[in-house]
C-alpha cells in the first residue's frame, strides 16, 4: 500500500494517444466505474444504460464528489438523430422563503438580517437531491436495460470493497473535515480517517441505500423510509426539507441551447445551468478572432481570457431557474459582438465576477463528468455533483446518503436574479457539452471543476476546432483560470516568456498545480468510428472494446 496522499501531477506526463475502438467507449474520472460502463455495453446495454451505470460507481469509487444527494443533467445525441437534455436539479424547499432563510441564518451567525451570508456548508444549504429519480429515467426512457441490472457494479464495489486511487485518496483526506457529525464519519471515514491510496474501502450503508433502489426503484428514495430519514436528518438540523419536497420531485427534459464556430454546433443546457457562458465566451472568442493566434501565444491567451472574464460576469449575475425570473440572450451573436468591443490589448481590471452568494464557492467544486458512446450512435454527456466536497456534510441517517450543498449558490439580496424562493432552483455550474462536427461526426465531452467548467469548454474547443489537435492532446493541452479574485491562474508547463508577456498586458497571472484546471472526458463517434479521450489532472482512463 502506498500512503501518499499529495500527488505531485507535475511530475506525470501522460504518453496517452486517443482511444480507438469499434463498439463501445467509455470515459470517465476513475478507472473501475469507467470499466463498469464498459461491461454494461459488452452485454448489450447502451450508452444510457451505461452512462447511469458509470455514474453509480462513481458514486461509489469517487465519493468526495458525487453522490445520491446530489443532482444530475444529461446532453445527448440518440442513435435515431434527436438532440435532448435531461434536467434532474431539486430546487429550494418549499417552506425556503428568503426572510424565513435569511432570519434563521443570522441567528446562527449574529449577525442582522441584512448582514447574513449564505453558509457554504450545512442544513439551509441543502436542495432537494435529483440523482436516483434521473438514474431512473434515463434508464427507463433512453436505456435497454434494467435499473437493478445497471446499479450491480455500483452495487459491489459499495459492498465488497474497493482500493482507493491516488488522487481521490488526497481529495477524500482534505474533505473529511466537512464529516463532522457520526453519520457523516462512520460511512466516509472507515476507522474514524480517510483511506490512504490503494486501501480497500466498504461503504456498506451506501451499498444498501443502492440496493434497495435497484429493487424497488427511486420512489423508495423519495417517497418511503429513506426519505423519512433524509428529512429527519435535515429537520433535526433546523433545515427547511419536507416529505412532501422530496416526493414532488420529478426530472424533466429540455430543449439543449447552442451556438456555432468553425462549423461545428456546440449544444449547451439552458438556464438554470451555466451552459449558456460557455456558449457566450466561444461567441466573444470568435468575434475577437481569437483562433487566429497559436494556442499558447499571448494574443490567443489574452483574449480568450477576456471573453471568458465578459462571459462570467454576465452568466453569474443573470443565470437562476427561468421558471423564476428571465435570462436574457447571452449566447446570441449579436450580443457576443457588443461585448467584444469592449475588449482591447490590455487586460480589463474592473470586471467583477459577481457570484451569486457572497462567500464564492463554486470557484472549485466537486463533480465527475462521464461520457460515452455506442456502437448504434447514442452519443452521451452526463454529469453528476454533490457541489463541493461530500457536499453539506449532513448524511441522512445510516443510509450512506450525503446531501447536496447546492444551495449555498443563492442569493440571501432580495433585489438579486439568484434569490432563494421556495422550489426555486439555484445558479448551477453542471454542464454537459456536445457538439457536432458534421452530420456523422458527433462528440459527447465537458470539463469538471466549478467556474472552470465555461472555461475549460472554451479552451478544449479551440484545441479541436481551431488548432486540429487530437481529442487526448486536447486534454492534455496546458490551461489557464480566470479566478474570482481577478487573477489569471495558469499552469506551469506553458513557457515563462508567454506568462510575462501576459503579465505585460495587465493580467496578474500566478502558477497553480494542475489540480485546479479541471478534468475533462471525450467520447465520439464519427461515421462509426469510435474514439475517447480523458484528462491526465484525475485518475481516470478511458475503456473501449
Amino acid at each position: 500500500m502506498d500512503g501518499q496522499q499529495s500527488p505531485d501531477l507535475d511530475q506525470f506526463t501522460s504518453r496517452r494517444s486517443t482511444v480507438y475502438a469499434p463498439n463501445g467507449i467509455v470515459a470517465t474520472s476513475q478507472p473501475l466505474a469507467a470499466e463498469a460502463g464498459a461491461a454494461i455495453l459488452r452485454e448489450g446495454g447502451n450508452a444510457f444504460d451505461a452512462a447511469v451505470s458509470t455514474a453509480a460507481a462513481l458514486n461509489v469509487v469517487e465519493p468526495t464528489s458525487t453522490g445520491l444527494g446530489g443532482d444530475v443533467f444529461a446532453l445527448y445525441k440518440t442513435a435515431d438523430g434527436e438532440v435532448g437534455a435531461l434536467r434532474s436539479c431539486g430546487g429550494a424547499p418549499g417552506n425556503a422563503t428568503l426572510e424565513r432563510v435569511r432570519d434563521r441564518i443570522a441567528a446562527d451567525q449574529g449577525v442582522e438580517p441584512d448582514a447574513a451570508e449564505m453558509p457554504t456548508y450545512g442544513p439551509y444549504t441543502i436542495t432537494v437531491p435529483g440523482t436516483a429519480r434521473g438514474w431512473e429515467r434515463t434508464v427507463e426512457d433512453l436505456g435497454t436495460l434494467s435499473l437493478e441490472r445497471v446499479l450491480e457494479p455500483a452495487i459491489e464495489y459499495a459492498t465488497e470493497g474497493f482500493p482507493v486511487s491516488e488522487i481521490i485518496a488526497n481529495q477524500w483526506a482534505e474533505a473529511s473535515s466537512v464529516l463532522r457529525d457520526d453519520n457523516a464519519r462512520d460511512a466516509y471515514l472507515p476507522d474514524g480517517r480517510a483511506p490512504e491510496v490503494g486501501e480497500h474501502v466498504r461503504l456498506p450503508a451506501l451499498g444498501e441505500t443502492m440496493r434497495r433502489i435497484a429493487e424497488d426503484g427511486a420512489d423508495v428514495f423519495y417517497e418511503g423510509e429513506i426519505a423519512e430519514e433524509i428529512v429527519s436528518a435535515v429537520q433535526s438540523r433546523d433545515g427547511f426539507l419536507t416529505l412532501e419536497d422530496l416526493a414532488s420531485f420529478e426530472p424533466e427534459y429540455v430543449d439543449p441551447i447552442s451556438t456555432t464556430y468553425g462549423g461545428a454546433e456546440i449544444f449547451q443546457l439552458p438556464p438554470n445551468n451555466q451552459g449558456i457562458v460557455a456558449l457566450e465566451a466561444l461567441n466573444i472568442a470568435e468575434a475577437l478572432g481569437a483562433g487566429d493566434h497559436p494556442p499558447d501565444s499571448p494574443e490567443r491567451i489574452h483574449l480568450a481570457v477576456e471573453a471568458a472574464k465578459r462571459a462570467l460576469t454576465d452568466g453569474l449575475f443573470h443565470v437562476t431557474d427561468s421558471d423564476f425570473e428571465d435570462v436574457p440572450e447571452l449566447g446570441s451573436k449579436a450580443y457576443a459582438a457588443e461585448r467584444a468591443d469592449e475588449i482591447g490589448a490590455e487586460a480589463t481590471q474592473d470586471v467583477d465576477i459577481g457570484h451569486p452568494s457572497a462567500n464564492g464557492s463554486a470557484e472549485d467544486a466537486d463533480t465527475v463528468l462521464l461520457t460515452v458512446a455506442d456502437e448504434e450512435g447514442n452519443v452521451v454527456s452526463y454529469i453528476n455533483s454533490r457541489f463541493k466536497d461530500f457536499g453539506s456534510g449532513v448524511v441522512a441517517g445510516d443510509t450512506g446518503v450525503a446531501l447536496q450543498n447546492r444551495g449555498s449558490s443563492f442569493s440571501l439580496d432580495p433585489d438579486h436574479p439568484n434569490r432563494i424562493e421556495p422550489g426555486k432552483r439555484p445558479f448551477h455550474t453542471l454542464i454537459p457539452g456536445l457538439a457536432r462536427f458534421d452530420d456523422s461526426d458527433w462528440a459527447a465531452f465537458g470539463v469538471m471543476g466549478g467556474y472552470m467548467q465555461p472555461q475549460g469548454h472554451l479552451q478544449v474547443l479551440l484545441n479541436l476546432l481551431e488548432d486540429g489537435m487530437s481529442l487526448q492532446e486536447a486534454m492534455d493541452y496546458p490551461r489557464w483560470r480566470y479566478q474570482v479574485d481577478g487573477q489569471l491562474a495558469v499552469e506551469g508547463r506553458y513557457d515563462g516568456t508567454v506568462l510575462t508577456k501576459l503579465a505585460r498586458r495587465g493580467h496578474e497571472v500566478r502558477v497553480r498545480p494542475p489540480g485546479h484546471f479541471g478534468g475533462s472526458q471525450i467520447a465520439r463517434n464519427d461515421d462509426g468510428t469510435l474514439s475517447g479521450a480523458t484528462d491526465p489532472r484525475k485518475d481516470g482512463s478511458v475503456v473501449g472494446f
